[in-house]
């Protein structure tokens, strides 16, 4: 959950940027003024809690136990695999201590033995980078979705800030009136379900 938050804080950072920007674009012909005038005036922020966001969100939830799924059949593969080659050395070292085999079959054994290690060891670290990689663009889609669902929902409200919010944080006090949580997460698991359902069509 403490990455989900470090991820959602990242994800609102650049979007407060991206937000800020276009603000600032877009009344920078203003007089000196005007500018005042406008800054006089009471700014549009409202905040998500975050925690709530990532605990209720179907996708990263869906996208959590997508990967605690995998992670677990690749352990049990390759306990299966370990097992295996284990049970292969055993039989190895109990025919050579009976003398059952030459020292040309004891070599070529010892070299089968060693070539199953590596190759078990290589399809290990291939596996991992893989799901390293799955996991990497998951977590770009995350970020994809959140950000763009954040200027979508601004464009339908013209707020200046979407803040995150997370107990020890760095907002100390958040006015309950100013939450949007409840909007955006049912925002973002309808658009998730109607993608969803496009998918499965296809």
């Amino acid at each position: 959950m403490k990455n989900g938050l470090l991820i959602w804080n990242a994800v609102l950072t650049v979007a407060v940027a991206f937000l800020g920007y276009q603000h600032f674009s877009h009344h920078s012909s203003d007089s000196a003024g005007g500018s005042i005038s406008e800054a006089s005036k009471g700014k549009k922020i409202v905040y998500v809690q975050a925690d709530s966001l990532l605990k209720n969100y179907e996708y990263y939830k869906d996208f959590q136990k997508e990967f605690e799924s995998k992670g677990f059949q690749l352990e049990n593969d390759l306990a299966n695999k370990g097992r295996s080659f284990q049970n292969k050395v055993a039989f190895f070292q109990q025919r050579a201590q009976q003398g059952a085999l030459s020292q040309d079959q004891a070599q070529a054994a010892q070299s089968q033995l060693a070539k199953e290690e590596q190759d078990i060891t290589k399809y290990r670290d291939e596996q991992l980078r893989k799901l390293d990689e799955e996991r990497i663009k998951k977590t770009e889609e995350f970020y994809g979705n959140i950000f763009e669902y954040i200027k979508n929902y601004n464009k339908e409200n013209g707020y200046e800030f979407v803040l995150g919010y997370s107990k020890g944080g760095g907002i100390l006090f958040a006015d309950a009136n100013l939450d949007v949580t409840k909007k955006m997460v049912e925002g973002l698991n309808k658009e998730y379900k109607e993608k969803e359902a496009a998918k499965a069509k296809k």
